[in-house]
């Protein structure tokens, strides 16, 4: 399971390297064979590849007569892509996935249970005061909820 954050660089080719207290989990469950694709709110979802097959059958069987639905499946599916740690523990992000979440040279990842976010460092600060802000008030489910 993957949580905290961490700030990280691009290379030049677009390689990130995967934090160490990220590297071995993801090599011993997956031997560094990853999926990664878009999120609605324009960031990145690294997957490892066994967590992502279920999500993708589950996807593709719903109905694609929902236009929500089918816009769905059309953002997740259609952009994700199989990547592979290389033996320096890096992955390279397609130019398309980069571009469509705004990733130059600073980014955050934030370990997100079974997956992880890829995000632009700005917008990753920007989202986390807006949540803070909690200005919509909290969703039912969380309703009784404690930390």
């Amino acid at each position: 399971m993957f949580h905290g954050s961490s700030q990280l660089n691009l290379d030049s080719k677009g390689r990130l390297a995967i934090p160490a207290k990220y590297r071995d989990e993801l090599l011993a469950c997956c031997e560094g064979r990853l999926v990664v694709t878009a999120d609605p709110d324009r960031c990145l979802l690294v997957y490892p590849q066994q967590e992502w097959e279920p999500i993708q059958r589950k996807l593709m069987g719903l109905s694609s007569f929902n236009t929500k639905t089918r816009a769905l499946q059309r953002l997740l599916v259609g952009y994700a892509e199989d990547v592979e740690m290389d033996g320096a523990g890096r992955i390279l992000l397609p130019a398309t996935l980069r571009e469509y979440a705004g990733l130059d040279k600073r980014v955050m990842l934030a370990g997100q249970g079974n997956r992880l976010e890829l995000w632009e460092e700005d917008r990753w600060h920007k989202q986390g005061a807006a949540i803070g802000s909690l200005e919509e008030g909290i969703p039912a489910e969380l309703e009784g909820f404690s930390l």
